[in-house]
Order: structure tokens, then C-alpha cells, then sequence
């Protein structure tokens, strides 16, 4: 079991906003905070409660960052909100980190509009610095890396990690290939984990089946269908993130430059 929740004046912390799958909306819309110190500094995912439990830990706020795992509702419906909201504010441009493979998508989805406003005069993009992210992107002194995932289609669905620090799968089956080379130093595993797993998600049977007993006890299950799952999967031994639950990270791996 993973004993890692943190004090609010740590060093490095992911905060979860949200645990629940597309039918938990009880649980908040699945999305994570990387926290340095109390200051927040990129927003996982951004699903359709993410804004307003953003707000609520962090006095009213909006992400002036943000990354995008993949492209489905339950993870970027509140990116048009957070457009409305930044555009209107003029709190200057928030950064848009995005999976070169997934800006198509998103384009069509959200911003192909040239009526965003009804009055017209606006680009979805002129309230986000877009940046497209290839295997790694610098958030200030920090280095990340990006990987893909098992998750609806290839190349559709995409993992972010901070060496040494963590690694956040977004939704995903089991990639046990994937830990095993990007994660080799101990950092925690957040994991999509329903109790029953799916052709696009990992359940507790799953990880069972496809990782060590090691790499079990690093996993922090998120994404999972019901309050009662999730305490299900913590009795089987896997530790359970909450929403607004936060966690210490480890050190990230100083990179040479």
C-alpha cells in the first residue's frame, strides 16, 4: 500500500480533482493537479466538473496550464468553458499542451467554429498558447515525458510522466511495457482501475493478472465506476486516490541541460 498524502507545504504533490469514469460523475470529472509547493502547475485533463473543483481548491482560479491525455468528452468537456471564462476575464492566454496526433481532433471538436462568440470576432485559440507535444515538454525546469497508451485506438490516448516523480497512465489497459521502461526508479503509478475492466480500461482483475506484486503496491487507482468500487479495489489491496486527495511525489530526476 502506498502511504504518500502530503502536507499542503510539500515540494512536489498531484492533487486528484476528480476520480470517477464517464458514469461517476459523483466522483468529479478524472483529472489531476501537479502542485509545486501549494502553487498549482498543470492541470491534467479537463473533463466537464474539472473548472469548478479547480476553483474550489484553489481560490476561485482558473489552470494556467494544462495537458490533455485524450480526446474523449469526459476529459476536455470543460476546455470550451475554460475558453468562455479566460477570453471574457482577459487573464492572459492559458497553455494548451496537446499530443501532436490529438490537434486535429480537437480542432474539429471545439475550435473549426468561426462563431465561437455569436458575435463573431474571436478564434477558439486566441484564449490558449497552443503547444504540441511530441515525447517530452518543459513546464518552466521541468522536463516531462509523454507516452502512448492502450486505450481507443492507437495513438489516441496518451500517459504523462515526471521521472522520479510519477507517472499518470489517463485511461488506459494494462501497459506493463510501458512501466518498464519509463518508470524504473519507484515513482508512483496513477492508474485507471475500474473494478471491472473493458476493451478501453483496466480493471482490478487486469492488473492483477498483467503486473508484479511490486509494481501493485506502487498503483494509486483512479477512474474507477462507483464509490462502492473503489472501496472494493482498496480492500483487494490497491491503494484508492479521492477527490481532492493529494499526494506527495518523490523528487523528479534532476535533468542535465
Amino acid at each position: 500500500m502506498v502511504q504518500n498524502i502530503a502536507p499542503a507545504d510539500s515540494g512536489l504533490a498531484l492533487r486528484f480533482l476528480g476520480v470517477g469514469n464517464a458514469r461517476a460523475s459523483a466522483l468529479g470529472s478524472a483529472s489531476a493537479v501537479l502542485e509545486c509547493g501549494a502553487t498549482p502547475r498543470l492541470l491534467i485533463d479537463c473533463g466537464p466538473r474539472t473548472l469548478d473543483d479547480y476553483a474550489a481548491h484553489y481560490a476561485g482560479e482558473l489552470p494556467t496550464a494544462v495537458f490533455i491525455t485524450h480526446l474523449h468528452m469526459d476529459h476536455i468537456g470543460g476546455v470550451e468553458q475554460l475558453f468562455y471564462r479566460t477570453y471574457f476575464e482577459q487573464r492572459g492566454r492559458v497553455q494548451l499542451f496537446v499530443p501532436c496526433e490529438l490537434i486535429p481532433a480537437l480542432h474539429y471538436k471545439l475550435a473549426n467554429s468561426p462563431f465561437v462568440l455569436s458575435e463573431g470576432g474571436a478564434n477558439f485559440w486566441d484564449a490558449f498558447r497552443l503547444v504540441p507535444v511530441g515525447d517530452t515538454f518543459w513546464l518552466g525546469d521541468l522536463l516531462l515525458r509523454v507516452f502512448p497508451v492502450r486505450h481507443s485506438g492507437y495513438r489516441a490516448a496518451f500517459g504523462l510522466m515526471l521521472p522520479g516523480a510519477f507517472l499518470y497512465s489517463g485511461d488506459t489497459r494494462p501497459i506493463p511495457e510501458v512501466i518498464d521502461a519509463y518508470a524504473t526508479t519507484d515513482e508512483p503509478l496513477f492508474h485507471d482501475c475500474g473494478l471491472h475492466g473493458s476493451p478501453a480500461h483496466a480493471g482490478l482483475d487486469d492488473l492483477r493478472r498483467e503486473y508484479s506484486p511490486a509494481l501493485l503496491r506502487r498503483i494509486i487507482a483512479y477512474h474507477y465506476e462507483s464509490a462502492e468500487a473503489g472501496t472494493k479495489i482498496e480492500a483487494a489491496g490497491v491503494t484508492l486516490a479521492r477527490p481532492g486527495q493529494r499526494f506527495a511525489l518523490p523528487p523528479a530526476i534532476a535533468v542535465e541541460v
